[in-house]
């Protein structure tokens, strides 16, 4: 589990040479059978260039600076860094992550890994258990062909130890797969062993498994019941003094002499405690990798992030900045106080929050407004339901800009999403994988 040197992802030029055509909402009727870069290479604007609505555009300047501010928040807790790559599962976006300091890219199952091996990443960690034995043959087949990938995934049970170890006997696999066991958040939480006792089982389970390897341990704090900082760090040190455990009972013997231990946790509410609880972990016998993985931040959000986000309690440590606009158009002023957009469930993450409109552009040109007195009451497939208040201006045609919540459930609803600059200059298409 070493790292090593950043590199920048392969296959990418194959995305710059999709064609551009129905498939892809929101993008210019006429670029039809263009390329998605010579499209981009117009540098057309978001709202003259003949995109049609409803159009998610992803702010040029809101993102880096959001790429910029977690890899200067990891490198100053002396953190690793594997981020939540199925938030986007966009690769232009992994590139751009692993070349703002990542060391890796976090994924959840075997079709999210199969994308990123697509385009050459070489460090994924699966915070899932993989049981699955056509995924781990493909895995044992990847791990011997190539090896410089590095690959680690969860265990939190002696049954799904048994599975993926026959599995990848059964397949021939040359190379050990790296585990790590996850300690679950609790009675009621999600998945991983309940306990240090049923950790330990599942520990001595993947010793004795020859195609396996542990490695470490894991865990995902997002889960712990009624979170907050106090339970939250008191579970990260439940996870930090069982790899100690661990390290002291001689499990990770595994390990090459200059192999670390690897622990890892860290979405996106609570990565604030992680660093300060890892920051507390010494005197293993050998050196830690302290990976977080949170994966929100890319793109950030207009609502479930914003709210809970670690910098709002660390200000000084800098802000995110919500990153999505969906923009959509005015399609009926039925009666009063009410209106119609043209875009709906098909377009917008509602799990979390409804949009929130932010802005209205003028369909007769003026000058763009802040979107007051108008605010989502619903949504239906196609249409979203908009109280107005009363004096407030709002006609058909016109475009609202409208905020989105839970970033995990916007890039799945959009194949390709024109990057944008503030003046509105289109300059990249990124393509998603769903």
């Amino acid at each position: 589990m070493t790292p090593s040197p950043q590199h920048r992802l392969s296959g990418l030029d194959r995305l710059a040479d999709e064609v551009v055509d129905f498939r892809f909402k929101g993008l210019p009727p006429d670029a039809d059978g263009r390329r998605a870069g010579e499209l981009a290479a117009e540098k057309r604007n978001l709202f003259t260039g003949g995109f049609t609505t409803p159009v998610l555009a992803l702010s040029a300047e809101r993102t880096e600076h959001n790429l910029a501010l977690m890899e200067e928040y990891t490198r100053r807790h002396g953190l690793a860094f594997a981020p939540h790559g199925k938030t986007s599962m966009a690769p232009q976006l992994f590139d751009r992550q692993l070349q703002h300091g990542a060391w890796g890219i976090t994924l959840a199952v075997p079709h999210q890994v199969r994308v990123a091996r697509a385009f050459g990443v070489r460090r994924v960690f699966l915070a899932n258990e993989l049981t699955d034995p056509a995924a781990l043959r493909w895995l044992a087949a990847e791990l011997d062909a190539d090896p410089g990938f590095v690959f680690a995934c969860y265990a939190d049970s002696v049954r799904g130890v048994e599975l993926m170890d026959r599995a990848l006997r059964e397949a021939g696999a040359r190379r050990p797969v790296d585990v790590v066991v996850e300690l679950g958040a609790g009675g009621g939480a999600r998945t991983g062993a309940r306990g240090a006792a049923a950790c330990a089982e599942v520990a001595d389970a993947v010793g004795a498994a020859p195609a396996l390897r542990l490695v470490g341990v894991a865990g995902y704090e997002g889960e712990v019941p009624g979170a907050d900082r106090e339970r939250v760090a008191a579970w990260l040190r439940r996870l930090t003094a069982l790899a100690a455990d661990f390290d002291r009972a001689g499990r990770f013997a595994g390990l090459g002499p200059d192999e670390p231990v690897l622990v890892t946790a860290g979405g996106s509410a609570w990565f604030d405690a992680v660093a300060e609880v890892f920051a507390e972990l010494e005197g293993l016998s050998r050196p830690v990798l302290k990976l977080l993985r949170s994966g929100a931040y890319v793109s950030h959000d207009d609502g479930l992030y914003r709210e809970r986000t670690p910098f709002n309690r660390i200000p000084e440590e800098g802000a995110l900045e919500a990153a999505f606009t969906l923009w959509a158009q005015v399609v009926s002023r039925p009666e009063p106080g009410q209106a119609f957009l043209n875009a709906g469930r098909r377009d917008a993450a509602y799990d979390q929050h409804l949009p929130r409109p932010r802005l209205v552009r003028p369909s007769d040109g003026g000058p763009v407004r802040a979107a007051e007195g108008i605010e989502v009451t619903s949504l239906s497939d196609q249409h979203a339901w908009v109280s107005v208040a009363e004096g407030v201006e709002l006609e058909v045609g016109d475009w609202v800009g409208m905020g989105l919540s839970h970033p995990c459930t916007i890039f799945d609803k959009w194949p390709m999403v024109p990057m944008v600059r503030e003046d509105g200059t289109v300059t990249d298409l990124i393509r998603t994988f769903f």
